[in-house]
């Protein structure tokens, strides 16, 4: 379990890093964070990268590095805390694909590492016999029982 939650751990720090950049970057500079043309948003509801950038910092940027925080502390919450940022990160992802109309390299590899984070954080509940796997462990002894 020790590797389970270092790896989770430097996921989430190396989102949240990635995150709190790049949103401060859109934050600072609406118009064109990081070079990137304000035309990027036109078929998104947003005129400039202001909101986005919002979002990204506190959400993608802050949530992962409070959840990279409770993998220190070792929480009792931070199977959920894990599981709810992992999860933000994937549905940014696929948002941000449908409005900009473009999947890059960098699409693909923060879903991918947003769903290992949401596998991984799944492990924890587990682990910890945390509801669902609680529900799913029940069933599953039940179940093993019978046969």
């Amino acid at each position: 379990m020790k590797k389970i939650y270092g790896l989770i751990f430097v996921l989430h720090a190396f989102v949240g890093i990635g995150g709190m950049a790049g949103g401060l970057a859109a934050i600072l500079n609406p118009e064109a964070p990081m070079g990137a043309p304000v035309d990027m948003l036109r078929n998104s509801p947003f005129n400039n990268f202001l909101i986005p950038g919002i979002i990204l910092f506190a959400i993608i940027g802050l949530g992962n590095l409070i959840s990279a925080i409770t993998m220190l502390f070792k929480s009792r919450f931070q199977g959920y805390i894990s599981s709810v940022f992992s999860w933000a990160l994937v549905i940014w992802i696929v948002v941000q694909c449908i409005m900009l109309r473009e999947i890059a390299f960098l699409h693909v590899l923060f879903f991918i590492i947003g769903v290992v984070e949401a596998g991984l954080a799944m492990i924890i509940l587990f682990e910890q016999h945390l509801f669902p796997s609680n529900i799913i462990l029940k069933y599953y002894k039940k179940i093993s029982r019978k046969m």
